[in-house]
This record gives C-alpha cells, sequence and structure tokens, in this order.
C-alpha cells in the first residue's frame, strides 16, 4: 500500500510541475514589427501582465541592434555606460525570473532617444491559475521543452532545460511498469 501511494504523489507531483511550468507565456516583443525603430513599445507592453516565468523575445537584425538591459535613471537618460547586459546576436531570449521592472534599450546611437526602449513590469508568478490578460500579435503559450537562449555579454549559447511531457511518459513508466 506505501508503494502505491509513493508512486501515486510522484506521479501527482511530476504532473503539477508541468502544468505550473506550462503556464509561462513567452512575449515577442513589437510581435511582427519586431526589435525595431518606430514601434511605440509602450503601446505594445500596455495591457499586458508579465509574470515570474514569462520571457522576452527579442527579433532584430544581427548587429543592427542591441538589446540592453540597464537601470532606470539610464533607461530615462538612454544611457548605456553601466548596462546590466547585452545581446547583439539578432535573437535575444531574456527570462524574467523575479518580480520588478526591467528595464531594455537598443544601444545603438539615436535609437533609444528615437524610442527604442521597453520598461515591464513583472509581476508574481501566475502559479498556473491563469494566463496573463490580452495577449495578442504572435504572443503565445508555449509548452515545456529544451530551448537554447541567447545570454548577454558575450553571444554565447546556454541550454535551459524544462521540464517536459516526455520526461513524465519515461518517469510514469518507470513507476507504474506501463509500457511506452
Amino acid at each position: 500500500m506505501a508503494g502505491i501511494m509513493s508512486k501515486t504523489f510522484c506521479a501527482v507531483f511530476l504532473m503539477c510541475c508541468v502544468f505550473i511550468r506550462s503556464s509561462a507565456t513567452v512575449y515577442t516583443v513589437g510581435d511582427d514589427s519586431g526589435w525595431a525603430t518606430g514601434v511605440n513599445y509602450d503601446n505594445w507592453s500596455g495591457g499586458k501582465n508579465f509574470s515570474v516565468g514569462d520571457s522576452l523575445v527579442f527579433n532584430y537584425g544581427a548587429g543592427s541592434h542591441t538589446v540592453t538591459e540597464v537601470s532606470a535613471s539610464d533607461y530615462s537618460s538612454c544611457s548605456t555606460s553601466n548596462s546590466i547586459g547585452t545581446d547583439s546576436s539578432g535573437s535575444t531570449t531574456v527570462q524574467l525570473k523575479s518580480p520588478g521592472t526591467r528595464y531594455f534599450v537598443c544601444g545603438v546611437v539615436g535609437h533609444c532617444a528615437g524610442g527604442m526602449k521597453l520598461a515591464v513590469s513583472v509581476g508574481p508568478s501566475s502559479g498556473g491559475s491563469g494566463s496573463p490578460s490580452s495577449p495578442t500579435g504572435s504572443t503565445t503559450t508555449t509548452p515545456p521543452s529544451s530551448t537554447t537562449t541567447n545570454t548577454y555579454g558575450s553571444g554565447s549559447s546556454s541550454i535551459v532545460v524544462v521540464p517536459s511531457l516526455a520526461v513524465v511518459a519515461v518517469l510514469g513508466s518507470a513507476l507504474f511498469g506501463l509500457g511506452f
């Protein structure tokens, strides 16, 4: 009896982990326009509820723009001299790991002053209880998977491993002797 209870608990726990993680939203910054000059990022972010666990994907021409994270004061003055991180690879994904406001600018001269900057207020994790309001354009909820993410600074890639349904199936098979 204790073995069945233990196996049941493990299976329920794994399914809860997958469900909670699958509630994260991937936001494509600027939707179809991407990270570019001439886009009003205040309008783009308006009405979106960013939460811990969500991601921002910046798509732009490699070398023609940067995604530079800065402080609130540097955001206001469009300064990148004390940047928190930067990338110019053409595809930058930023994981929103903690609540608070995050500030991003393009470090190419004149671009930030021309409006190429984004501030997002990140709330606590939604915990699987719902999805952000007003998802529009290419904003999508993505299932758990393994993804490659460009990191700040070096432009190198690091692997972010996220639990997947395949892992649950394999573990369920091992726990319950099911043949998948």
